[in-house]
């Protein structure tokens, strides 16, 4: 209960947190939107330039504060508005002699204040009472200095309920106004120490951070800190929920005012409602909002604040359909709004007309869509490969992923019929068409590979020629998505040269040349090199068949299966499927079992004797069909057993030695022996010392 009750409790400061940064968001906004006169001469161009420069350096120091600083600011600024809020008021009461007409002429006309003088007064005083406690509280005055000063907020109304002259209530409204201002600036000047070392923290924990983690780790934590991403989506929703409700009621004011209802009908209520759900008016109210919603750089952030909010939950919602787990596929709610907002500056979208930016808007939407579309993909396709590679028989397991992916090969096609249908060929739907084709090239590929591997799941043998058949066939796909590539940069070239050019369009155009077209072409070569390499170095090694294939009676090291027909052997006397053996060298140049370099020196390493995997050896066809080899004449310096005359007991030991000696010797993933093993290893005698110092025997010869 305790846990629970502690983590409401961080819930509602996170959440406070990010209320009251959002102020500064839209007083931010407001400056850089707000018009800026500039024929008003030199020293009033300067005045608001500095006010305009204050305003936006005063909002961006409170939106960095920490939490506990953020709160106690907007404690002080809450003292300082209900402050501000009881001098007001007692202003303005005793600058108007009809003080009850006055006032319920201020409440817009509403019946809802009191008729009565005597519940009046009572209201007022009990609101400035309010007023002056919370004032105090707040500023966290003295019993003393409290008393005075809700003294001094309820003098004017005392006036006032005494009936003093008018000229007499103002200046005992004015004075204790002043009175109350003084009282403030002396309580925030005694906290001016305050603001001043909180300032002076948060300038040395960013330079701490800068010189120890350098700026983008900076910039992450004070992205995290702060909870940007949430104060620009609630910054957005506010701003644009405002708007929605102000639209509403101008649409409500003019259609009572037309009087112009549907069927003739008077009836104001009513009209209002049928003219507000029109297909027409929704749409219009729509198009002003997100017009609207993007005609500045911070409600672009905002925007791609709720993209990176509904993109995150549908990549976690196919994530959970689909039945995956990766990390890394949990990044489309980052991925995009990062999108969105470059293809916003790309554009310019902000600094077009409001006709214009939404037009844009919707373009931009659709190539984030088929770039989601794309990460997608990319989310099923390990997911897929997966399932088909294990060969799990599930249909349960594949129906997700292969829907799917059918529906990532449909949605593309759709999309691009119906752009096709309601516009004429441009450079945009040039782009998004070509995307939509590159998707669906991916969605073949993977599924024909999908397939490939069901099928090798069903198959009783082992289909030898399944990798070169995955290889062409990514391949193919790979080669296509490179020229998709190739075009796509043409066609930015064209619309940078001939359209709407700009920095940002440059500078992304040289990173798609980079990532999309010289790091696949170059990954693309050095795949077809190793590849090739490895099928030398395969195609060089020495193919073991017949009785000889027999007599190792072992499996592959590296899948666990029987050889049927082949294996190669290594020069350090491991055999493998020459398929398993080739997966293995894409990766690395060495026997998966003893971490020797996989090369032929010299032709004679062919007819070397060779082990099986367990540590036996067995002797090439020729020699087993010439007789057992003489001790000593390995050319690879290794103990060599003696086989008997028909080649059938390989890696068995000679028959003079001891019982037990018969058995295999240990797995020779550990291929050194100490000098003492040597002697007992082959036999009850102790090999000879030229055959532990080959090396050395032979130099000093």
């Amino acid at each position: 209960m305790a846990s629970t009750q502690a983590r409401l409790g961080q819930q509602a400061l996170a959440l406070l947190d990010v209320a009251l940064r959002v102020p500064c968001i839209f007083i931010i906004d407001a400056i850089f939107n707000s018009y800026y006169d500039q024929g008003s001469g030199w020293a009033g161009a300067t005045g608001k330039a500095l006010v305009r420069v204050i305003g936006i350096l005063i909002s961006t120091v409170v939106l960095l504060l920490s939490q506990k600083a953020l709160f106690r600011f907007y404690t002080l600024f809450l003292a300082v508005l209900l402050g501000l809020a009881a001098v007001l008021i007692n202003y303005y009461a005793t600058s108007h002699i009809d003080f009850y007409s006055a006032y319920y002429k201020a409440a817009l006309g509403f019946n809802l204040l009191p008729r009565n003088g005597t519940t009046l007064w009572l209201g007022m005083a009990g609101v400035q009472l309010i007023f002056g406690i919370g004032y105090v509280f707040l500023l966290n005055l003295q019993s003393v200095f409290a008393a005075l000063v809700v003294l001094d907020i309820m003098i004017p109304l005392w006036g006032m309920i005494i009936d003093l002259p008018a000229d007499v209530r103002h200046t005992v409204a004015v004075v204790s106004g002043l009175a109350l201002a003084l009282n403030t600036a002396v309580c925030l000047a005694m906290r001016l120490k305050w603001f001043y070392y909180s300032c002076r923290y948060v300038y040395l924990l960013v330079r701490h951070m800068y010189r120890i983690y350098g700026l983008q780790l900076l910039l992450e934590d004070t992205w995290k800190r702060i909870r940007f991403p949430d104060v620009l989506r609630v910054f957005w929703l506010t701003r644009v929920t405002a708007q929605a409700l102000i639209l509403v009621y101008v649409v409500q004011a003019v259609r009572r005012e037309s009087g112009d209802a549907a069927g003739g009908s008077t009836d104001g209520s009513s009209d209002a409602q049928g003219y507000l759900f029109s297909w027409d008016v929704f749409w219009d109210l729509t198009s002003n909002l997100i017009i609207s919603g993007c005609d500045s750089t911070l409600t672009v952030l905002g925007m791609s604040a709720v993209i990176s909010s509904m993109a995150h939950y549908l990549g976690l919602s196919i994530l959970a359909f689909i039945g995956s787990t990766e990390e890394e596929d949990k990044r489309l709610g980052f991925v995009a709004p990062v999108l969105f907002f470059i293809l916003a500056l790309q554009t310019g979208l902000s600094s077009l007309d409001p006709e214009e930016r939404l037009v844009r808007l919707s373009r931009n939407m659709c190539l984030l869509l088929t770039a989601i579309l794309h990460f997608i993909h990319g989310m099923t396709d390990p997911v897929l490969m997966s399932l088909s590679a294990s060969h799990v028989s599930s249909f349960r397991r594949h129906f997700p992923v292969l829907l799917v992916s059918v529906a990532l090969f449909a949605l593309p096609v759709a999309l691009s019929f119906a752009l096709w249908h309601h516009y004429a060929l441009n450079t945009w739907l040039f782009a998004v068409t070509a995307f939509c084709v590159e998707l669906c090239l991916k969605v073949l590929v993977s599924l024909t590979v999908y397939g490939l591997f069901m099928v090798d799941g069903f198959s009783n043998v082992l289909w030898e020629k399944l990798d070169d058949y995955v290889y062409y066939v990514r391949s193919t796909g790979n080669i296509i998505e490179f020229l998709f590539g190739v075009i796509m940069f043409g066609n930015g070239a064209y619309t940078m040269m001939f359209e709407t050019g700009s920095k940002i369009r440059a500078c992304m155009m040289c990173l798609h040349a980079y990532f999309n077209i010289y790091l696949q072409a170059k990954n693309g070569w050095k795949t077809f090199i190793n590849r090739r390499t490895a099928v030398k170095k395969i195609n060089s090694l020495p193919e073991v068949r017949g009785d000889q294939l027999r007599d190792i009676e072992d499996v592959c090291a590296i899948c666990y299966q029987e050889f049927a027909n082949s294996a190669r052997l290594t020069p350090c006397h491991h055999y493998f499927h020459a398929l398993c053996l080739r997966k293995w060298l894409y990766i690395q140049d060495t026997c998966p079992m003893c971490h020797q370099r996989v090369y032929v020196e010299d032709d004679g390493r062919d007819r070397a004797a060779f082990s099986n995997n367990n540590g036996g050896y067995a002797a090439p066809q020729d020699a087993a069909a010439a007789g057992p080899p003489e001790q000593g004449e390995d050319q690879r310096g290794q103990p060599v057993a003696e086989l008997l005359p028909n080649g059938a007991a390989a890696g068995a030991h000679a028959a003079a030695g001891p019982p037990g000696t018969d058995e295999l010797v240990e797995d020779n993933d550990s291929i050194e022996y100490d000098e003492d093993e040597w002697g007992t290893q082959n036999g009850s005698t102790p090999v000879e010392e030229e055959y532990i110092n080959d090396d050395t025997d032979s130099t000093e010869d």
